[in-house]
């Protein structure tokens, strides 16, 4: 690198250091409590070309197969610095899941998001190192392949976006605090840093944007991973109309409008939208900020992200167990390679059910084209039905009928494996 990149390189990480500080308050909330699970460093995870570092936290209540949630850190920062002063750790206590904390090496400590290397699917550079640490924790803990996820802040989240991309068939959903689209960061002169990009001055169109990301695994006809975003309009480090650009991209790539399908204020300054759905796991939800500079404010946005992947909703208990007050009967009907899938969800319970999502996976070789009376994502393997607003809560002993359109490569069963909410229904 020049020493005109150096200098600029070293501005950059003192800005985002000085910036992220605060922001650590927003995803801390309260240290995590004491426990006897311990933070691991753990080596020779697999192919590692630009040597970053990995460390596990297990959980003692995990399940069976848990969870696996991949916290990426900011420039300067280290996994165990975002495992010390963030809430994810007192969250995968309380929840079960497993986390993985990558360390970036070179200098500055900013994670590789710009290179041709980094933006192809095993193309080398960090997103092959934390694949690797993925691949190592599922074959090592059980981890669960189709509950695996990644979250970050500022150059994490730019990981976030970039892991997203390249790894479509890997990750189910991504939380980007305060980054910027797939792709926008892209250099070819060797330098970590793209002011342009930085500064809020690039802007596509959504098919462009979700062009960026196509490329990055051109082989991948599946489903994409969910997003949620977040960003300060203040922000003076990656300014704000990277937030709308990471709207434009994952609202393309998911295939869902660009006009909000939901918008509420959690709290005064903030305004959220989610595009594609209305419930906690919309296909695309983004969280702005207003007056917000390039750190976040308390208001336990850690367990909102943990709540986007699905994390915070009950499991059920390894080998079974009792299932929900809740039935799913499911008709379908096929012809050639089509088929219609009819589903009736029954409160079976005494309180309502409001707010709902409906889990449950499809038979291999079925793709859902589209739906009926609920949000449909991903469009094959397992899928969540989103409420509607009309039919948004179920009365106890109501119920609401929802459905798809399919098309299918020989396979015509209906659905298995629901659950409302998080918890397992009974069927039939």
């Amino acid at each position: 690198m020049s020493a005109r990149g150096v200098k600029r390189a070293r501005a950059l990480f003192a800005a985002v250091a000085g910036g992220v500080l605060p922001l650590l308050a927003a995803l801390l909330m309260t240290a995590p409590p004491a426990a006897a699970a311990q933070l691991t460093e753990v080596t020779n995870f697999g192919s590692n070309p630009s040597n970053l570092r990995m460390h596990l936290y297990v959980p003692d209540n995990v399940p069976a197969e848990p969870a696996v949630v991949v916290a990426v850190h900011w420039c300067t920062g280290s996994g165990p610095a975002f495992h010390a002063n963030t809430e994810f750790a007192s969250l995968a206590d309380r929840y079960g899941f497993v986390l993985v904390y990558p360390s970036a090496t070179r200098g500055g400590q900013c994670f590789d998001v710009s290179s041709p290397q980094a933006l192809r699917r095993g193309g080398g550079s960090d997103p092959v190192g934390i694949m690797s640490m993925v691949d190592h924790v599922l074959r090592t803990q059980n981890g669960d392949p189709e509950r695996v996820f990644v979250t970050g802040a500022s150059s994490g989240a730019m990981m976030t976006n970039v892991l997203l991309g390249t790894y479509p068939d890997v990750f189910r959903a991504g939380s980007a605090f305060m980054g910027v689209p797939f792709g926008c960061f892209a250099t070819t002169d060797g330098s970590g840093w793209n002011s342009a990009c930085a500064n809020g001055q690039i802007s596509r169109t959504p098919q462009a944007w979700g062009d960026l990301v196509r490329a990055a695994h051109p082989g991948h006809g599946g489903p994409r991973p969910r997003m949620q975003v977040w960003h300060g309009t203040e922000d003076s480090t990656l300014r704000y109309p990277n937030f709308g650009e990471q709207i434009k991209q994952w609202t393309n790539v998911l295939g869902v409008g660009q006009t909000p399908a939901f918008t509420d204020h959690p709290q005064s300054n903030w305004t959220r939208t989610r595009y594609g759905g209305t419930g906690t796991q919309a296909p695309v939800e983004a969280n702005s900020l207003q007056g917000v500079g390039h750190s976040l404010p308390a208001g336990g946005m850690a367990e909102r992200a943990i709540a986007f992947f699905g994390l915070t909703e009950s499991v059920p208990p390894p080998g079974g167990g009792d299932p929900a007050a809740c039935r799913v009967t499911a008709t379908t009907n096929a012809w050639n390679t089509g088929l219609t899938t009819s589903l009736t969800v029954t409160n079976t319970g005494t309180a309502p059910v409001s707010g709902w999502s409906l889990r449950f996976t499809l038979p291999a070789g079925q793709a859902i084209t589209s739906g009926w009376n609920a949000a449909y994502a991903p469009a094959s393997g397992t899928v969540t039905a989103t409420a509607a607003a009309h039919n948004a809560t179920i009365a106890p002993g109501a119920s609401v009928a929802i459905g798809f359109q399919a098309t299918h490569t020989g396979g015509t069963a209906p659905p298995t494996a629901f659950a409302l909410n998080g918890s397992a229904c009974a069927t039939g």
